[in-house]
């Protein structure tokens, strides 16, 4: 799309990763199917090597990744889910991982790509938490006492349920799932048109010798929004995995 002389990449070019060919074999894979391994191969890595010496003064990843554990611990797990959660330190603190780096990416050279700007990689993620948070309600709870627990309001009047089950089950097993994945995929993918908007306004004008007088304010502006971007990866990356313990600390507590 071409406005005012810029030539804008169309959305549909900016989404469009092709698969990773070899000679003449196109494997499945494509971009955002390395990264996503990637991302899970960093954390991995991580961890490995903050656990692998361990010293009574933690120094350089460990100290990273120990402050990382402490910080999931008491503002994610011990907050939401009580001491109840710590089981689940572990994987909540994996998870987080795994999206910010899945979400960083926006922001790497020759990458500027977040993995999280396509559903393919958020529903799964959105639906991974889904059937946990369900499997964890009914080995707690029990099949019968779980769905009771999560349709019912304890305190509501028996004619009031009529109108509150519909909704709990609208909101609980099916929008739940569904903003999870819209919405680490909607800021995302906002935020990586965004800074490609203004890449490409940046770039226009540097080719051209009357843009030069101008080319700060757009230059500075991409320089603000990337930085502002690394703050939503993270930002993002704590909000699914505080709401996932969240439904998490629901399905142990049974209630509302």
């Amino acid at each position: 799309m071409i406005f005012a002389g810029i030539n804008f990449p169309p959305i549909a070019e900016l989404l469009d990763w092709k698969p990773i060919a070899f000679g003449s074999t196109a494997f499945m894979f494509n971009k955002i199917a390395v990264l996503t391994l990637l991302s899970a191969a960093i954390t991995l890595i991580l961890f490995f090597v903050a656990g692998r010496r361990q010293q009574l003064v933690p120094r350089g990843i460990q100290n990273i990744m120990e402050s990382s554990v402490d910080f999931i611990t008491n503002s994610v797990v011990i907050d939401v889910m009580g001491q109840e959660g710590l089981a689940w330190v572990p994987w909540l603190t994996g998870l987080f991982f795994f999206i910010l780096f899945n979400n960083l990416f926006e922001v790497i050279p020759f990458i500027q790509m977040p993995a999280t700007a396509r559903t393919s990689v958020t529903i799964p993620l959105a639906l991974i938490v889904y059937v946990t948070f369900i499997v964890v309600g009914i080995k707690k709870q029990g099949f019968g006492r779980y769905f009771k627990s999560a349709l019912v309001p304890s305190g509501v009047p028996v004619a009031l349920l009529i109108l509150l089950v519909p909704i709990e089950l609208l909101s609980t097993f099916i929008v739940r799932p569904f903003a999870l994945a819209v919405r680490l995929f909607g800021n995302m993918l906002a935020g990586h048109l965004l800074l490609v908007t203004f890449a490409v306004i940046s770039e226009a004008l540097f080719v051209r010798g009357i843009g030069l007088i101008v080319l700060p304010l757009p230059a500075a502006t991409l320089v603000v929004l990337t930085g502002y971007e690394i703050f939503v990866g993270f930002l993002q990356a704590f909000i699914f995995t505080i709401l996932t313990a969240v439904y998490l600390g629901e399905s142990l507590g049974g209630g509302h």
